[in-house]
C-alpha cells in the first residue's frame, strides 16, 4: 500500500510537465491491475491497506484523475495557473488513496473531509461563473453540518471501543449513533431532499471538478456505509432511507425532463442513480451490497465520460444551453456517436456495468419488498426518457449559426472518451472479479 502511495507523492516533482505526470498515472493504473485482489485487507503496512472495494475506487480514483488532466487541456495552452491546477489535482488523489486505503474510522474521517478543500479550489480557482463562491459554499456547508455528528460519534465509539479499527467495532448501537454515523454519508451521496449542493456544484465546477465530483466523491458516501454497516446492528431504520431514495428517483427523473441546461440534467441523473445505490445498500444484502458496487463503479465511469461531452460541446458553442446546442449530428458525426453511446449506457443498456448492477439492484430491492417494484419501474422508464432527451435534443434540430468556423474534434478528445467506454463495457466481461467481496 505504501508504494502506491509513494508513487504518487513522487510524482510532485513533474507538476510542470503535464504529459509526463499523465503517462506516469497511466502506468500506476495498469500497475495496480496486476494485483491479487482479496475480499480481505491485504497489503496492510502502517493501517493502510486494501480490500476489493478500497482496490476499485482507488483504481477509479486513479483513472478518473488521468482523464481530468487529459480534458483539461485549456488550462495548459492558455496558460491559467497550470502548475497550481495540477498540483491540487495531485492533492486531491492523494486525499481520496488515503480516504480508501486507511483501516481507522478516524483516520478515514480525516481525509474524507479533507478531499472538500482542494475540490474547493478546483470550483473557486477555475469555475465559469461569480456563482461559483455560492456553490462552493452549498458544498462546504451541507457537508461539514451532516458529518459533525459522525465526528462525535466516531470519539464515543473509540471511549467504548478503544479501537477504531473497522473490523475490531463491537457496540451497542441507539438510535442517535445509527443517525450520527449515516446521514453524513447520506448527504455525501446525495440523497433526495439534502442533494441541492450537488448541481449546484456541477454547474459553477469547471469539467475536471465535474468529473472528479461524479466519478469518485459521490461514491465516498457508498464507500463509508459500506465500513459503518460492518458493526451497526440497527438495521430496523432502514427502510425510512429505502422509502426517500427510491421516490426520489422518481422526483428526480422528473425535474431532469425539464432541465435547460446540459450539465444540470447529467447532475440531477447522478442522484437519482445514487438513489438506487443507497436502496441497495440499506438491505444489507449480498445482491444489494454488489450490485451497489457495480452501479457505483459504472455510473462514476459514464458520468464522467458524459461531463466531458458536455465540456466538448461547450468548448464550441460557449454555451451549455439545451437551447442553443443542437444540430450536432451534422457538425461532429464522430462525437454524435459518443453521445449515444454514453447516453444508452446512462439508461443501463447492456453490455455496460450499469446494467449489471441495476439487475441486481432491482433484485435485491424486490426481494426487499414488492411494493417498492412501482417506483423502480418509473424511475428505470424516466432513467430512459431523460437520456434520449438528452441525446436527441443536442444531436438534431437546427445547429446554431455560430458553429460554423469551428474544428469538429480532436484525436486528445476521441481518446479520452475511449478511455471512459472502453472499461465501462469491457469490465462486464470479468463481472466476476466484484464477486470476491460478498
Amino acid at each position: 500500500m505504501m508504494k502506491i502511495l509513494f508513487f504518487i507523492l513522487f510524482l510532485t516533482p513533474l507538476l510542470g510537465n503535464w504529459w509526463l505526470l499523465t503517462s506516469c498515472l497511466i502506468v500506476l493504473s495498469f500497475y495496480m491491475l496486476t494485483f491479487p485482489v482479496s475480499s480481505y485487507m491485504m497489503n496492510l503496512s502502517f493501517g493502510f491497506g486494501m480490500d476489493l472495494v478500497s482496490y476499485c475506487m482507488i483504481l477509479l480514483s486513479i483513472w478518473i484523475v488521468f482523464l481530468m488532466l487529459m480534458a483539461s487541456n485549456k488550462i495548459k495552452f492558455t496558460s491559467n495557473c497550470s502548475v497550481e491546477f495540477v498540483m491540487i489535482v495531485v492533492l486531491l488523489l492523494i486525499f481520496l488513496v488515503l480516504t480508501f486505503s486507511t483501516s481507522n474510522l478516524f483516520m478515514f474521517y480525516l481525509f474524507f473531509e479533507s478531499s472538500m478543500i482542494p475540490t474547493l479550489f478546483l470550483i473557486f480557482g477555475w469555475g465559469y461563473q461569480p456563482e461559483r463562491f455560492l456553490a462552493g459554499l452549498y458544498l462546504l456547508f451541507y457537508t461539514l453540518f451532516a458529518s459533525f455528528p459522525l465526528l462525535v460519534s466516531i470519539f464515543y465509539i473509540f471511549v467504548n471501543n478503544m479501537t477504531l479499527f473497522y473490523f475490531l467495532i463491537s457496540l451497542n448501537m441507539n438510535v442517535y449513533l445509527y443517525l450520527s454515523l449515516v446521514i453524513s454519508f447520506l448527504v455525501k451521496m446525495p440523497m433526495i431532499f439534502v442533494h441541492f449542493w450537488l448541481p449546484k456544484a456541477h454547474v459553477e465546477a469547471p469539467v475536471s471538478g465535474s468529473m472528479i465530483l461524479a466519478g469518485v466523491l459521490l461514491k465516498m458516501g457508498g464507500y463509508g456505509l459500506y465500513r459503518v454497516m460492518n458493526f451497526m446492528n440497527e438495521f430496523y431504520l432502514n427502510y425510512v432511507w429505502m422509502i426517500l431514495s427510491l421516490f426520489g428517483t422518481f422526483m428526480v427523473g422528473m425535474l431532469c425532463l425539464s432541465q435547460v441546461d446540459i450539465k444540470s440534467l447529467i447532475a440531477y441523473s447522478s442522484v437519482a442513480h445514487m438513489g438506487l445505490v443507497i436502496g441497495g445498500i440499506m438491505t444489507c444484502s449480498c445482491y444489494g451490497l454488489l450490485g451497489s458496487l457495480l452501479l457505483m463503479i459504472g455510473h462514476g465511469l459514464c458520468s464522467s465520460g458524459m461531463f466531458a461531452l458536455a465540456n466538448i460541446v461547450y468548448e464550441r458553442s460557449h454555451s451549455r444551453s439545451l437551447l442553443i446546442n443542437k444540430g450536432f449530428i451534422t457538425f461532429m458525426p464522430t462525437m454524435s456517436m459518443f453521445w449515444f453511446l454514453f447516453s444508452v449506457n446512462n439508461m443501463a443498456s447492456p453490455p455496460s456495468l450499469n446494467l449489471a448492477g441495476e439487475i441486481l439492484l432491482i433484485n435485491s430491492i424486490l426481494s426487499w419488498s414488492t411494493s417498492m417494484g412501482l417506483f423502480l419501474a418509473l424511475s428505470s422508464f424516466l432513467s430512459c426518457c431523460y437520456s434520449i432527451y438528452l441525446y436527441s435534443i443536442t444531436q438534431h434540430g437546427c445547429m446554431f449559426g455560430g458553429l460554423k468556423s469551428e474544428s469538429g474534434g480532436c484525436m486528445r478528445e476521441y481518446i479520452l472518451l475511449i478511455m471512459h467506454w472502453l472499461p465501462l463495457n469491457f469490465l462486464f466481461l470479468k463481472m466476476d472479479i466484484f464477486t470476491f467481496w460478498v
